[in-house]
């Protein structure tokens, strides 16, 4: 079986984050079916319709190719002031230009949120999926994950050390695995 290409999107910036940390661990806990490679957005250049021109920025082009690379979609967004932070809404808006041509479209996708707070990030993870349906992804529907108490999961070299967590995060994947399958194009069809 050859491996399935999951491009993984990490809303926050920070080298330290919580949602980059488990983007990580998540590497290890993913079905052998999946393999996944980090998508980065720090770089990209805020969506300006105006430089939509034969020759668009290289990061619109390089970011939008990864996407549209992918077997499926992998987001872990921290959350900003109830809603997703704005780097990540920007990488949706690159991807799905110019118009007729979003990398998103038709793609699996799952969506973790996190937070060291109680709620788990609920508020971005909602806003994330709506933003989500309207750029046509199919994002994993039976497993809303929202992780809270971010803080106490990992270790000071931020390893993820809660049994538990790891536990659910596996299942998870295996879901997102199953998900893909679903709506992965079949031959002659």
């Amino acid at each position: 079986m050859q491996q399935k290409q999951i491009g993984v999107i990490v809303g926050s910036l920070r080298e330290g984050s919580y949602t980059r940390m488990m983007a990580r661990a998540l590497v290890e806990l993913v079905p052998a079916s999946m393999r996944l490679s980090e998508i980065g957005i720090g770089d990209l250049a805020h969506y300006n319709q105006d430089r939509e021109t034969a020759t668009p920025p290289p990061g619109y082009t390089e970011f939008r190719s990864k996407v549209a690379g992918s077997d499926a979609i992998l987001f872990v967004t921290p959350e900003y002031n109830r809603s997703i932070p704005g780097v990540l809404k920007n990488a949706l808006d690159v991807g799905s230009r110019p118009w007729g041509h979003s990398a998103w479209a038709g793609k699996p996708a799952a969506v973790i949120s996190m937070t060291p707070g109680a709620l788990g990030a609920m508020a971005a993870h909602h806003h994330l999926r709506q933003v989500l349906y309207a750029l046509n992804v199919a994002a994993l529907p039976s497993q809303e994950v929202f992780i809270p108490n971010a803080a106490t999961l990992f270790d000071e070299k931020g390893q993820l050390t809660n049994a538990a967590t790891r536990e659910f995060m596996t299942t998870v994947m295996r879901s997102f695995e199953t998900w893909i399958e679903k709506l992965a194009p079949r031959p002659g069809a």
